[in-house]
């Protein structure tokens, strides 16, 4: 399917403006939207292209710039120490509660979207995976995708010990797709463990994905992209989100 990346929008929030770059088919008609969350870099190079693939499916994808408050529209972190120290630095600086007014803020934004057909997922990785687990306590969140999730057993997102992120967990209602590598130093297998029977606990309806890859593993380019293992996420994606939005009209 022909998508269109060529939209970038500047929504309210009240904590200011937010870019919020748009990808979508070129055909007319209405898609569920999922509001995918990128590393800490914000959109890069291969976030467009993890966006252009899920939107090739027939979604509306939009990707906040989730650090506006602190960088300038468009600003793009690049991959190497500064980069990562900045977003690093940015995660633990930006309280927890203005990514969920983003959220919000940008869920009522698409519901009146011309190409919004009114449902919502999410998907994200690696910072991005934890604020799409996030977004997924939103009762309007039917589908998330997580990929390698940082900081949700430590509880640190926002520099607050206790986030509480993982606590919620009940409240997820949507299904929820976890996805790790087994040489992943950020979570490692006690943190893994530790999400995974907090989300059995609150009996989420949950798919659970341990592969034998690293952090970052779908970031094409980069030194542990793993070609096998992104295919096979995509396709894992695919089939959850289709079979949540296609499957159940």
């Amino acid at each position: 399917m022909l998508i269109r990346t060529d939209e970038d929008i500047d929504i309210d929030t009240p904590t200011g403006k937010m870019r919020v770059h748009l990808f979508r088919p070129t055909r007319p008609g209405r898609f569920p939207a999922i509001l995918l969350f990128s590393e800490i870099y914000q959109v890069t190079a291969p976030i467009e292209r993890l966006a252009s693939m899920i939107a090739g499916q027939g979604y509306l994808v939009a990707v906040p710039e989730v650090y506006h408050e602190y960088e300038a529209p468009g600003c793009v972190l690049a991959y190497d120490k500064p980069g990562t120290d900045r977003g690093n630095e940015l995660k633990y600086t930006k309280p927890i509660g203005q990514f969920d007014s983003d959220n919000e803020a940008l869920m009522n934004w698409l519901s009146v979207h011309e190409a919004c057909s009114g449902r919502f997922g999410a998907f994200g990785v690696c910072l991005g995976g934890h604020l799409a687990f996030r977004a997924a306590l939103h009762p309007s969140i039917e589908a998330t995708a997580c990929f390698y999730a940082t900081d949700l057993h430590t509880g640190t997102l926002g520099g607050e010990r206790e986030d509480k992120t993982l606590a919620r967990a009940g409240e997820i209602s949507g299904e929820l797709m976890m996805v790790w590598g087994r040489h992943d130093p950020h979570v490692p297998y006690e943190g893994r463990r530790q999400i995974r029977d907090a989300l059995e606990e609150a009996s989420v309806a949950l798919e659970w994905h341990e592969v034998d890859g690293q952090h970052a593993f779908l970031r094409d380019g980069a030194p542990r992209f793993d070609a096998a293992l992104f295919l096979q996420g995509m396709l894992w994606t695919n089939a959850l989100f289709q079979r949540v939005f296609i499957a159940q009209p």
